[in-house]
């Protein structure tokens, strides 16, 4: 949580947010009042008049904005001083649904933060070549309902890095991508968030090298039945995900109020999925879950695409570490099902599968692939209610082809 009393910035010229290469005079040091509108003035013309090439720097400080910041021009880079040292905090705003929003191509942004913003802190949309790199996205009050929904938010995008950059206390997903293709999302860490990190709709997306933990879901990998691109393609790996155990306070009615609190990594309705290298541990409902669809909602509601798949094959868990977990389940179905087999003091096994499979499909379809040392897969007979739970591993013993690195 980050709390400040006073603003103490570079004063003078620098008071004003300047272009890469315009020249300042000597800063000297100055209280900027809370009311001083200048900064977050200078900011939105600085972005209204960009061109091609600029790089609208951002220095240290703190700075009150009270209006969304929108950029439409390609090819520019907002730069601030890092993190935790050039900060633009909406705690005040009045206008605007998002604290940025971007509709542009070849867009970095990078070593800032976005705190308290109204909507979605960092929206980027319909954009290709995005970078967003070490950025800080967070709500300071903690987890709260009324906080946004999204914290770094690239929709419908191609050509997606996110990378050294923190998300903190989002009321849907700290950093999402959904609807874009040739995604790779690195060194970052979640937090606080319903889920923390989050890949939903999208083709080809490279998750790794993370930090997912104290969310209610850590990593989730979804398709949802209303969008017309369905998702696949996506490697998830060499992740810290552990003790996902925070209480879901997402708005009810949104997709996310559906994971249960205790969600290490959950796939839901999506195809060709690795997930391997992994250290997850001490998710007390269960280490990873893969799902349908049908165990959150049902195929007669009014919106469903056409071309919409809701069972999740090609599966592949390899090589991760397990440790704890399924302890402590939050649904009470899974609590009744975790007494009944393994005893009040047991634990649900590492991998839970609700047991939803497509009649249309072959009996031998490799929907969910094992190769995981002692790590067990409960079939949890979703569609029967939870009443008839299977412990056979005969049907997961089998591999599929890795999936190729992102690279673009």
């Amino acid at each position: 949580m980050h709390v400040f009393k006073n603003f103490v910035v570079l004063g003078a010229m620098a008071a004003l947010l300047t272009a890469c290469g315009q020249k300042t005079q000597a800063p000297q040091e100055t209280e900027l009042q809370a009311e001083d509108q200048t900064y977050e003035q200078t900011l939105q013309l600085q972005l209204l008049d960009a061109k091609p090439g600029d790089v609208i720097t951002i220095p240290e400080g703190i700075f009150p904005m009270t209006r969304s910041l929108s950029l439409t021009v390609d090819g520019v880079t907002i730069r601030g001083a890092g993190q935790d040292k050039s900060i633009l905090s909406f705690k005040n705003q009045i206008a605007g649904a998002e604290g940025i929003l971007v509709t542009a191509n070849d867009f970095t942004i990078e070593n800032l933060a976005i705190e308290d913003a109204k909507g979605d802190a960092l929206k980027i949309n319909e954009g290709k070549n995005i970078t967003i790199r070490g950025v800080r996205t967070e709500w300071t009050n903690g987890p709260a309902t009324d906080n946004g929904a999204y914290g770094i938010y690239p929709v419908q995008t191609q050509n997606v890095l996110i990378e050294d950059s923190i998300a903190i206390g989002a009321s849907d997903a700290g950093i999402y991508v959904g609807q874009s293709k040739d995604i790779i999302m690195r060194r970052n860490r979640a937090e606080q968030n319903v889920a923390g990190m989050e890949v939903e709709n999208s083709i080809n997306a490279d998750v790794y090298d993370n930090v997912a933990t104290n969310n209610t879901g850590g990593i989730l990998v979804f398709n949802l039945p209303n969008l017309e691109q369905r998702g696949y393609k996506t490697r998830v790996h060499d992740n810290q995900v552990y003790e996902n155990n925070l209480k879901n306070f997402a708005h009810k009615g949104a997709i996310v109020a559906s994971v249960p609190a205790g969600t290490g990594i959950i796939i839901s309705a999506n195809d060709d999925v690795e997930i391997f290298n992994n250290s997850i541990k001490n998710n007390k409902t269960a280490n990873v879950i893969v799902s349908s669809y049908l165990s959150i909602g049902s195929m007669n509601e009014k919106g469903i695409k056409p071309s919409f798949d809701p069972y999740p094959e090609n599966i592949f868990i390899h090589d991760n570490t397990f440790e704890g977990g399924g302890n402590a389940p939050a649904p009470l179905e899974l609590k009744a099902l975790k007494i009944a087999m393994f005893g009040l003091t047991g634990h649900l096994p590492d991998i839970m599968w609700d047991g939803y499979i497509n009649p249309e499909l072959p009996a031998d379809t490799k929907r969910l692939c094992v190769q995981n040392g002692d790590a067990k897969v409960i079939n949890a007979d979703g569609p029967g209610g939870y009443k008839k739970p299977s412990m056979d591993q005969s049907a997961y013993a089998c591999t599929l082809p890795s999936i190729p690195a992102v690279k673009f």
